[in-house]
């Protein structure tokens, strides 16, 4: 939370330890400070909460959820979770000036001078409490919220780009970075906590920003990150397997977003039509909330016609209902078209003047290592992709397949403490498109690559067409020496990250800056 959101140290500065030798003026300072500080009881109303024990009227100088990080004065969350529970933290919070704690039970030793407040579900407490402690940011913003299992980020950034003016800026929290209107932070998480998410859109309120668009997880839903937030417009991409739940269980939370249960329905739904989960949803939307499809169904809304792919981008006539206009983008494939579809169709649901946002969709260069195109003057044509799932990795590779009038030649690897179950269906995913691969480290963290490798190479089909290599480095090497004229290079995996994860440490790793040095020194040997 640190960076994120900025706290009010001369309130914290306050309910720190006096001196035993106090003085009358900081007592009066003091006193002055807490008369305005908020109260508990400003933000937990009767209802929100089981039981409590001690002073509800009391102040406090902020919310904390990471007892690591409680200034003195803080209301804590003791949250559940899968690694860590929240509630074996508590003394640490106290011990670090917290002076309530909001939790799903209440310790036997209480501290006397710390109030504590039992809740049904702390994430949900927390969420509401952080709305109204930033006085409700999201009704003063015009926010969009897509979700979906691919391509969250690029519609996101899309929608940012097509909102965007010289006189305006747009908020934007996704899985590169969070946009807030003054500044640009760096991302730690696609769909942040609700505290640290209503923190960054009061700061978007502050800087001047009147709409947002925000990238909503699977995981964030279920987290209730993102309950109670007003969205104005909420955009479904597609639905593909997920690791850790049931096609099934994935639609159902993807619906809360659509239907009110994460909080009041959007306005307006944006849905893909050409996905059969879309279509699912599409027909189970309430009838008070408008419904705007898209894809390349002649059903839809939004439609892409005479649709033309090749290495340089994508060529296509944009057709809503009131007009059309033909466009070229340089984004690359079929999934692209979609994603271009989602953020027009986006902000035609709110209400923006399609001729002018569908013009600004030729402007639109990409998003940093999502198939990003690396021109080094190199053989071939080479791409950097976050494809990190069997499922992504077929769907780009199948797309490549279809433009490619050479080989298709790809290096990907799959991350330690993740998923086993996908390692060797990646592997199929690659042999059943490319002609060669090299295997190699991606984030081995802090599982050893002999047993990342062993689980891939289940996977293998034709033992011929992949090369296992241990250093990254190496295996881009390699590839880059291999392609020629006409060849695609897919560098898979980690696409925007800038650092290689181990055991005991991070270093430096960029594949896009890692194939320029590349390139540069074979230009440097050949002069």
């Amino acid at each position: 939370m640190i960076g994120y959101l900025a706290p009010n140290y001369p309130l914290i500065a306050a309910f720190r330890a006096q001196p035993k030798a106090r003085t009358r003026p900081a007592d009066r300072v003091a006193r002055r400070i807490f008369k305005t500080a908020p109260k508990i009881s400003d933000y937990l109303h009767d209802g929100d909460f089981l039981s409590s024990k001690g002073d509800l009227d009391r102040p406090i100088s902020g919310l904390a959820l990471d007892s690591r990080r409680v200034l003195p004065g803080n209301l804590f969350f003791a949250l559940p979770g899968g690694r860590a529970d929240g509630h074996f933290f508590v003394d640490e919070a106290i011990q670090r000036g917290a002076v309530a704690i909001v939790g799903e039970k209440i310790p036997p030793g209480m501290a006397a001078r710390v109030t504590y407040i039992q809740v049904a579900d702390a994430r949900r407490a927390l969420a509401l409490v952080a709305q109204r402690y930033f006085s409700f940011p999201d009704r003063s913003l015009d926010l969009v919220g897509v979700t979906g299992t691919t391509g969250k980020t690029t519609v996101a950034s899309l929608i940012k780009h097509l909102l965007a003016t010289p006189a305006q800026r747009v908020g934007l929290i996704g899985t590169i970075n969070y946009d807030l209107g003054a500044r640009i932070v760096p991302s730690y998480r696609t769909t942040p906590e609700s505290l640290e998410l209503f923190g960054m859109l009061a700061q978007m309120r502050d800087a001047g920003c009147r709409q947002a668009a925000l990238e909503v997880s699977s995981h964030g839903l279920d987290q209730h990150c993102v309950l109670g937030l007003q969205f104005g417009v909420a955009v479904f991409t597609n639905l593909t397997r997920d690791p850790h739940r049931t096609i099934e269980a994935s639609l159902e939370v993807q619906s809360r977003l659509f239907t009110g249960g994460s909080g009041p329905a959007p306005r307006a739904a944006v849905i893909n039509l050409d996905d059969p989960y879309g279509r699912r949803l599409a027909t189970a939307m309430p009838k008070r909330i408008k419904v705007v499809t898209f894809g390349e169904s002649p059903a839809a809304t939004v439609r892409a016609e005479n649709v033309g792919l090749n290495l340089k981008g994508a060529a296509l006539r944009l057709v809503w209902p009131d007009g059309s206009i033909e466009i070229e983008s340089p984004l690359i494939g079929r999934y692209h078209v979609s994603n271009l579809l989602a953020a027009f169709a986006g902000c035609y649901a709110l209400g923006r003047d399609p001729s002018v946002i569908a013009a600004r969709l030729k402007s639109f260069g990409g998003v940093p290592g999502r198939l990003e195109r690396i021109e080094e003057a190199q053989s071939g044509h080479v791409f950097v992709d976050y494809a990190q799932t069997a499922d992504a990795l077929r769907h780009t590779l199948g797309m490549l397949r279809a433009i490619t009038p050479g080989r298709l030649l790809v290096v990907f690897g799959c991350g330690g403490d993740r998923d086993r179950a996908q390692r060797p269906l990646m592997t199929g995913a690659v042999q059943e498109f490319a002609d060669f691969a090299w295997a190699t480290a991606d984030n081995p963290r802090s599982e050893a690559l002999s047993r990342i490798f062993h689980d891939m190479q289940a996977g293998v089909q034709h033992a011929n067409k992949i090369s296992f290599i241990e250093d990254r480095r190496r295996a881009i090497s390699l590839a880059l020496a291999t392609a020629r004229e006409g060849d695609c290079l897919l560098i898979a995996g980690k696409g925007h990250e800038t650092c290689q994860e181990f055991a005991d440490t991070i270093v430096p790793f960029d594949d896009r800056q890692v194939v320029r040095e590349l390139v540069g020194c074979k230009s440097i040997k050949s002069a």
